[in-house]
């Protein structure tokens, strides 16, 4: 019964997905249950398979595909806890996307192929995740590529988009190619490509060459979990649909990689080098994309680089020799991931723009998205690591097992021994951590701040009588109500890993609870981190509002002076300006508030001696002019220049690492494809025409010489003979 469940779980989408192209425009009507419906029931099989495996049991079954002349292909699933977990994290974020796209996409005409594409990516995670046997779980893992090509330029109209596929499909590519080769070669050193025959084969160390086996596949898991050098590509892809975004960030793409490492760890247990490798490569993805994230403008870059560092943190989990800290860090991340991305497409859907800057400026923004405001906090909280929510609990796990293998004691979990974890991948990837945690919190903080509380949200054009915000409907449900649910286990999904009952006996077992020490640490730099934001929030707050405080009031007293009356409005009857300028202006310096004091005073001496009329307020006219003013302010309150320093301007570049790519890698394969070109077009086209040249030459002389003329025959033949006769005489 397990195995018809489990063999239904990925067909059901792939099934859905050929049945959504084939009715596509022919019965539009049903492309939106068809995106829907298989997803969901694979999503509800998923669970069913959990509960009846249970705990402790492994399955395994195949058939023979082929057969090789070396190690044979099956067809084969491969289930365990680790499977089944992410099985069931995969089909409940791809049915709340489904969901969530058709009221996002519900103009896109190109709704039915991205539905499609989507089941299909569904469905080849899914595979990936259920194979037995690595030559079918590649065939789902390049079938990821290929879906996330056509959905990053899935609004292939915009130059962005097609880049953004193209760049995404050749980098992860780049990664694919030696980790194909160290497929072959784990399948040639184990005997076997089954996974089962290669964790024997692994645990009875039969494998010759292990350290070049893992480096080859770290590659592929680089390029698919973007991890540093091969991270480039992820911030990019968000120039595909947001829903998308959080399908590839939460539960399928990124996830295959530190997935495939945690399944095939005892094989890296073998080499203390690949080890050493994975935790280099995990503390500068975590600590680069913390900096990166923190100097971004677009919400859904910040989100982005966000994802490539907690996947640091599983890389530097599975580097410690922990696989159950990473998979519990994978799980949290997916539902917490989830629910910020598709909460961030309601904010973008509202206000029209990516940019915080721009959503800064909005009257009003959180009292229109109240359910996106109130679930992306909660996923930030979680993303910042603080109890009680999921991400404290796995964050903190991953830094136990940092913890214990820095002292020598890797969480192995029985999988080998714990001094084949080097204690200098735990001292990396316990320090990377450390500052990681302060890092998050402070660009979760800072996104928080901008997009819903910056001073600007409070624009005085709100509150300009006849210009206030115009009402805008609420979000579909549709776009709502996923939130909610994705909601409940970033919330309360961290407590799973506290009992051993509960997700530890899921996977190996071993104890996830996290130690007082990183407990305290971790969360008391992310604490630092979130004052840190603050402060510099606050502090960049005030100099914008002194800056528009001192633009309106010069444009208010301009007003007073063209009347000849000093606008007391400003202060001696606050009740007649709008209330967010007086808000505005109250804040301001007290330089500025002693400078208008005593022109107030000059001014109302002054008009009672010129028998000027009493003071009055400023005018609608005065007053939208000094809003105006205020708005005209090029002033943000963003905390990254204070936080970051010289490194902003770096960090938001992304270190220059695709400009140092393009220098060391694209200008030459685009130089020598201009040289390629140069010579197959002017050297051997050259000869090739110059040869079709001499035969057309030689063709128009023959051709003239065809003239249908007797005369001129008989004459060229007697020619001929005259000529044969006479070198016939001067030779004899």
């Amino acid at each position: 019964m397990t195995v018809t469940l489990a063999a239904l779980v990925p067909a059901l989408p792939a099934l859905g997905a050929a049945a959504g192209l084939a009715a596509g425009r022919r019965a539009p009507g049903f492309v939106r249950p068809l995106a829907v419906l298989p997803v969901a029931a694979s999503a509800v099989l998923a669970v069913l398979v959990a509960l009846d495996l249970g705990t402790g049991r492994v399955l395994d079954a195949a058939t023979r595909l082929t057969p090789t002349g070396g190690p044979a292909v099956d067809l084969a699933l491969h289930l365990d806890g680790f499977s089944t977990a992410i099985g069931v994290l995969v089909g409940i974020v791809a049915t709340c996307v489904q969901i969530y796209s058709t009221a996002y996409l519900r103009d896109d005409p190109r709704y039915p192929s991205y539905a499609a594409l989507v089941s299909l990516f569904t469905a080849a995670m899914l595979l990936v995740v259920y194979s037995g046997d690595l030559i079918v779980l590649l065939v789902g893992w390049e079938i990821m590529g290929i879906c996330s090509y056509f959905l990053i330029g899935h609004h292939w109209e915009t130059a962005d988009a097609r880049s953004a596929s193209l760049k995404a499909f050749l980098v992860t590519k780049l990664g694919d190619v030696p980790f194909l080769f160290g497929i072959f070669a784990l399948g040639a050193d184990a005997g076997t490509f089954r996974i089962s025959g290669v964790l024997d084969a692994a645990a009875h160390g039969r494998l010759g060459h292990p350290t070049l086996v893992a480096l080859l596949l770290l590659a592929g898991v680089a390029g698919k979990s973007a991890q540093f050098p091969l991270h480039t590509w992820l911030p990019d892809a968000m120039a595909g649909p947001t829903p998308v975004s959080a399908l590839i960030h939460a539960a399928t793409m990124v996830a295959a990689g530190i997935y495939l490492v945690a399944r095939l760890l005892p094989v890296y247990l073998h080499s203390g080098a690949a080890l050493v490798v994975l935790a280099v490569m995990a503390a500068v993805t975590m600590v680069g994309s913390g900096l990166c994230a923190l100097a971004q403008d677009d919400i859904k870059r910040v989100l982005a680089y966000s994802t490539v560092g907690q996947l640091g943190y599983m890389a530097g989990s599975l580097a410690s020799g922990d696989r159950d800290a990473a998979v519990f860090h994978l799980l949290s991340h997916g539902f917490f991931k989830a629910l910020l991305f598709l909460a961030a497409g309601v904010v973008i859907h509202a206000a029209h723009t990516n940019s915080l800057t721009a959503m800064s400026r909005m009257p009003g923004l959180r009292n229109r998205v109240q359910d996106a405001y109130w679930t992306m906090g909660i996923g930030l909280v979680a993303l910042v690591g603080l109890p009680p929510f999921a991400g404290f609990f796995s964050k903190e796990s991953v830094l136990t097992a940092a913890e214990h293998a820095a002292n020598g004691e890797a969480l192995t979990r029985g999988l080998g021994p714990a001094d084949a974890v080097p204690a200098a991948a735990g001292w990396i990837v316990l320090v990377a951590g450390l500052v990681t945690a302060v890092l998050t919190a402070a660009y979760a903080t800072r996104l928080w701040l901008l997009a819903f509380h910056a001073p600007a949200a409070r624009t005085v054009v709100a509150a300009y009588p006849g210009e206030e915000a115009a009402a805008h409907p609420a979000e579909p449900p549709a776009m709502r109500w996923p939130l909610w649910v994705l909601a409940v286990p970033t919330m309360a999904f961290g407590v799973a890993g506290l009992r051993d009952g509960w997700l530890p006996s899921l996977l190996d077992g071993g104890s996830l609870r996290p130690t007082l020490t990183t407990a305290v640490l971790g969360t008391g730099l992310a604490v630092v981190g979130v004052i840190a934001a603050y402060a510099a929030w606050r502090s960049a707050s005030q100099r914008v509002t002194r800056a528009q405080a001192h633009a309106a009031n010069a444009v208010l007293e301009r007003a007073a002076l063209d009347h000849a009356v000093r606008p007391a409005g400003t202060e001696a009857t606050p009740e007649e300006t709008p209330a967010d300028l007086a808000a505005d202006l109250a804040t301001a310096t007290a330089e500025s508030a002693t400078a208008e004091a005593a022109t107030a005073e000059a001014a109302g001496a002054a008009a009672p001696a010129a028998g000027a009329t009493p003071a009055v307020p400023p005018t609608h006219e005065a007053i939208a002019a000094a809003v105006a003013a205020a708005e005209a302010v090029p002033l943000t309150a963003d905390p990254a220049r204070a936080l970051l320093g010289p490194l902003l301007s770096p960090a938001t570049r992304g270190f220059g690492v695709d400009r140092a790519y393009s220098a060391l890698f694209v200008a030459p394969f685009t130089a020598a494809a201009r040289l390629v070109r140069f010579l197959d077009r002017e050297v051997v086209e050259g000869y090739v025409n110059g040869s079709g040249l001499g035969a057309r030459w030689l063709g128009a002389a023959v051709r003239r010489a065809q003239t249908g003329n007797a005369q001129t025959y008989l004459g060229a033949l007697l020619a001929g003979a005259v000529i044969i006769a006479v070198a016939v005489a001067v030779r004899t």
